[in-house]
Parts: structure tokens; C-alpha cells; sequence
């Protein structure tokens, strides 16, 4: 408080030398003059005094015959005729300020957490709709309405929270943790399910669950063929069938069979040159409607663009959309080359332990493999043939018409 005190009314630093320079001091400490920051050198003492004191040391310069010189001016009243000389950058200063002031009434930012199942597209246009935008004014906002809004429109929320940070709108959501079944779940779980193959193979393991097994171990079977039937019959004590019981089939099923795999690569293949000629084109963005950009010449035959954005701190901080950076359209031309035979083997065995991982992925045992690499009139082949182990077993609705027994 006291160093902004000194500062508010100024003060300066000065140099006290001649004949008695202790007495000087003295003298200002009878009569109440306030020196602080006093410092010895080879030729007197250095030491800081108000302004309005400093008015008050002639009498005591005279009658001590001493040389007071001001070494350096501080505070506000020296600054301000140096301010009226800078008019621009005061004005400059001043339009930031007032700038600053009124970007506090706006909101610049929009943010949304809590949202898994609903998208942040979604949201962004429901806020749209409803007119809550970046560039809109704090008043002109009803939160409290936002946030029946969303829960009324948005069936899977069950709680939001909408607050205002700053010149930054926050919206917080909480979604229902309820799993929500599509209407083929819910005619599953009424009318129950069967398991049916995918592919045509040999059954080499099979543990049933749920359900009637309708094929059995060392079984070759077909595609789109029933493994475990979702409907369980009763049956009365003379053996026939009284009804149904619908159920959800499960079983873990392997199967052996055949799995292919191809891809092919192109002899020739175009890739980009470039030539080390470019353009920039710098431009200044605000929120997402306008961009002003320096006019440039038309960019190349060919080319591509790159883009650099930052924003400045002291908008960042203020969390206003204001941003500059620059396009870089940068020339190339498209150039031929050749895949040698270790490029091709390579790139071919990269897309085939692609296709290997995934397998690995989805639980399959690979048994036997043959790969081979060919060429052909359009380029390299890469054929391959496994057998394999895999997991089978899709669910299908339950056909829910009534079986009759023999008598």
C-alpha cells in the first residue's frame, strides 16, 4: 500500500554530495522529510524523497552546502505528460480496454461434457436451433430454460447443469446408464434366438449352453446351417410334445474350414514431387463465419494446402474465437515409379499380417497356411489359404411356429 501511495504521488531519486552530507540527512529527519532507500558511494550518498518534499530541501541545501542532483523521476505525475505526448498509443490502449470490457458481455464459448451416446453434432445444432450461438450476448440467455430444453428434447438425459464461466458457456449433461435395446433386442428377448453358421466347414468342438444342439462334433456342415435351435420343447409323460419354451440359444462352437485371402498391388504407382515453390497467404479468423484473408495471385497447376492457426494468449484466456495463421499452398507434380520386387514383397506382407491380426483378433486358430506372392497382366498378387479354427455361431430370431410330434 505504501509503495502504490509513492507511486500515486510520485517521488524522486537524487544524489546528495558537498560538504556535509550527514547533516543534510539529519536536518530532513527534524523537520520530517521521509528519505528511504539510501545508499553510500564514493562521492556522497544516493536516496529516494517525495515530490513534495523535495520543494522543502533548499533551505537545508543552502544551510548545509550540499548538491542535491535528481537522478531519476518515478510515479504518475511524471508519467502523465509523457502520456499526453503518446496520444496514439493512448487511445490504442484505452480502444483495449474498452474492447476487453465489452467482450465480457458476450459468450465466445461453448462447451459440452457428459455426452457419449448423444453426439456433440447433435447438441451443437439442438443449441442452434434455440439460437444459442457464439457472438450471443449474456443476456440475452435463460438458462434455466436451456436446461428443461435438453432434458425435454433428449430422452437419454437425465440431469444438466448450464453455467456461465467467464465469457465461456458450460453445459454439463448426464446420460440414462440403462442400456437401450433396439426393437430387434426386443424381439429377441420376447421371441428368443437360434444360432446358425456362418460358414461351411467341420464342427471340432461344441459346448452347448442354452438351447437344442441340431449338429454335433466331426459334423460337415454348411453355411446358414442351425447349430443350437432357441426353441425347447416340453413334453408330456406319453412322450409328445405339450409346447415350447423360447430361450436365447448359447454355445461356444469351433469350427474347421477354409479361409482366403487376396490382395493385389500395381506395378506402377503415382507419387508427389514437390518442386519448393510456394505461397502463403496469411488471414485473421473470428468465430466461424468470418475469415478475412490477403488477396494472392492463383496458386499452382497442382499443389496442396497447408494450414497454420494460433490464437493469442490474451484472447485464448478470454475465450474469445479470434484467430490468425496462414495458408501455405505448396507445388508438386505427380511422378511414376516402379515397386521393385522387394518393395512389393514388402508392402504385400504388410497387408497380409493385417489381415493375420485381425483373425487373432476374432479368436482364430490358424492350423495350416499356404501364401504365395504371383504376378499377373495388372500387377502383383498375393494369394493365400489357411485353415483354420474359428468361432461360428449368429444369432437369428427364433422361428416361432409350432412343432408337432409324431404319435
Amino acid at each position: 500500500m505504501l509503495n502504490l501511495l509513492k507511486q500515486t504521488r510520485g517521488y524522486l531519486r537524487i544524489h546528495v554530495s558537498g560538504f556535509s552530507p550527514e547533516r543534510f540527512m539529519n536536518l530532513c529527519s527534524n523537520r520530517d522529510i521521509l528519505l528511504w532507500d539510501i545508499e553510500q558511494d564514493a562521492d556522497g550518498y544516493r536516496m529516494c524523497v517525495s515530490l513534495q518534499s523535495f520543494y522543502r530541501l533548499k533551505a537545508i541545501v543552502r544551510k548545509t552546502r550540499t548538491k542535491v542532483v535528481i537522478i531519476e523521476k518515478c510515479g504518475l505525475p511524471f508519467l502523465v505528460p509523457v502520456m499526453q505526448k503518446r496520444r496514439v498509443f493512448v487511445g490504442g490502449l484505452l480502444l483495449a480496454i474498452a474492447f476487453w470490457y465489452c467482450s465480457t458481455w458476450f459468450v465466445w464459448d461453448i462447451e459440452v461434457d457428459g455426452n457419449y451416446r448423444i453426439t456433440t453434432d447433435q447438441l451443437e445444432r439442438f443449441l442452434k436451433s434455440r439460437s444459442v450461438r457464439t457472438g450471443m450476448r449474456k443476456d440475452e440467455l435463460d438458462i434455466g430454460s436451456l436446461e428443461k430444453e435438453i432434458r425435454k428434447n433428449f430422452t437419454l438425459v437425465t440431469w444438466t447443469s448450464a453455467k456461465l464461466d467467464g465469457t465461456k458457456l458450460l453445459i454439463s449433461i448426464k446420460e440414462n446408464d440403462a442400456p437401450i435395446l433396439s426393437e430387434e433386442d426386443l424381439q429377441k428377448t420376447v421371441t428368443g434366438t437360434d444360432l446358425v453358421t456362418e460358414y461351411g466347414g467341420k464342427i471340432v468342438s461344441m459346448v452347448v449352453r442354452s438351447g437344442v444342439p441340431k449338429a454335433a462334433v466331426g459334423d460337415e456342415i454348411e453355411a446358414g446351417t442351425m447349430l443350437v435351435d432357441g426353441k425347447v420343447p416340453v413334453y408330456n409323460e406319453d412322450g409328445t410334445v405339450r409346447e415350447y419354451i423360447l430361450t436365447d440359444a448359447d454355445a461356444d462352437i469351433m469350427l474347421e474350414h477354409i479361409k482366403e485371402f487376396k490382395s493385389t498391388l500395381p506395378y506402377e504407382y503415382v507419387a508427389k514431387e514437390y518442386t519448393g515453390r510456394e505461397k502463403k497467404q496469411p488471414y485473421i479468423r473470428i468465430g466461424d463465419n468470418f475469415e478475412g484473408k490477403i488477396p494472392v495471385e492463383d496458386p499452382y497447376l497442382i499443389y496442396d494446402r497447408v494450414m497454420r492457426q494460433s490464437q493469442p494468449l490474451i484472447f485464448e484466456k478470454l475465450d474469445i474465437p479470434i484467430f490468425s495463421g496462414s495458408y501455405t499452398y505448396r507445388e508438386y507434380r505427380n511422378v511414376e515409379y516402379e515397386y521393385s520386387l522387394e518393395e512389393a514383397e514388402k508392402l504385400l506382407n504388410e497387408k497380409l499380417m493385417v489381415f493375420l491380426s485381425t483373425l487373432e483378433e476374432k479368436g482364430v486358430q490358424i492350423i495350416e497356411k499356404n501364401v504365395k506372392i504371383d504376378t499377373s497382366d495388372n500387377g502383383w498378387i498375393v494369394h493365400g489359404e489357411f485353415l483354420v479354427h474359428e468361432p461360428v455361431g449368429k444369432r437369428v430370431v427364433t422361428d416361432r411356429g409350432v412343432e408337432t410330434s409324431d404319435e
